[in-house]
Parts: C-alpha cells; sequence; structure tokens
C-alpha cells in the first residue's frame, strides 16, 4: 500500500548484505553484522558528520510500514551499540537516528535503513542535510576500521 519500490528493482542493500558490492558499497565498509542486521558506513557523507553508519535488516523490506516489530527492534538495538561506538571511537559530542520513508519522505533507496550520525556542537546537520556528497571507499575505510577494532574488542 505504501510502497514505491519500481518493477524489477536491484535492491544495492540486498546486494551488500549478501555478500557483494556495488558502485558506491564495498565489504569493507562494513563494520557489524549478525543474523539480521548489517551496519556499515555509508557511501553518502553530509559535509560536518563524516563516517556515518546505516543499519539495515538483511531481509529486504522496503520501509517503517513493512518491518515487522520484531526486526525493527533488532535493528534499532544495533543503532544503539553503534551509537555507543561512535561516541568511544569517533569521540563526537553526540549522536542522531534518521529514517526516511517514501519519496515525499526523502526516502531514495527502497530498503528500510536507519541512519546513525556522529554529532559535534555546530555541526548543522539539519542545515546542512543537501550538503552531502559521495566519498570514495578509502576515506570510508579509515572509519570502518575504527568501528570494527571497537565491536571486535567489545562482543
Amino acid at each position: 500500500m505504501y510502497n514505491h519500490e519500481p518493477a524489477n528493482y536491484e535492491c544495492p542493500l540486498c546486494i551488500v548484505s549478501s555478500g557483494g558490492e556495488t558502485e558506491y558499497n564495498k565489504q569493507s565498509d562494513i563494520v557489524f553484522e549478525n543474523d539480521d542486521v548489517l551496519a556499515f558506513v555509508s557511501p553518502k557523507w553530509w559535509v560536518n558528520n563524516p563516517g556515518n553508519i546505516m543499519v539495515i535488516p538483511k531481509e529486504h523490506v522496503e520501509n517503517i510500514y513493512d518491518i515487522s516489530d520484531e526486526l525493527l527492534a533488532k535493528v534499532q538495538v544495533v543503532g544503539k551499540k553503534v551509537a555507543l561506538a561512535m561516541k568511544e571511537v569517533y569521540r563526537c559530542d553526540a549522536t542522531s537516528f534518521r529514517q526516511h520513508n517514501e519519496p515525499v519522505g526523502n526516502q531514495d533507496v527502497w530498503h528500510y535503513h536507519l541512519h546513525v550520525f556522529p554529532r559535534w556542537e555546530g555541526d548543522d546537520l539539519y542545515i546542512n542535510h543537501k550538503n552531502k556528497s559521495f566519498v570514495e571507499a578509502e576515506k570510508r575505510e579509515v572509519y570502518a576500521k575504527k568501528l570494527r577494532v571497537y565491536f571486535n574488542n567489545n562482543k
């Protein structure tokens, strides 16, 4: 009823969660994984918030309306783990969660995903939300490596 995924959609997030890579997402971006959820450094960064993380269910669900409560809870729990890791590793002042549904709600990938942003005093995340760009894998790897070390040491 509230779906916008086009016919024959090749989901880039399903490709990553199944072990593949896309033009924008690499396996080296992954920082956390369990049976149900995957977290990875987003390929698109806001100007003052580098190293933001996307948390996704491995199961393909388009949006908040389609995800089961049980799976949503698992995504949120991993989001919390990521936020705590960011506080420790990035030494950021705070964190923010963002999640979008449908085109008017700014959803542009038809797979449910939760953004976890590192926040700093005066970063103007919500003012700069249009000031974002794709970054190369080498820049993402710096952040991914730090978070992987954290998660490996805090199992």
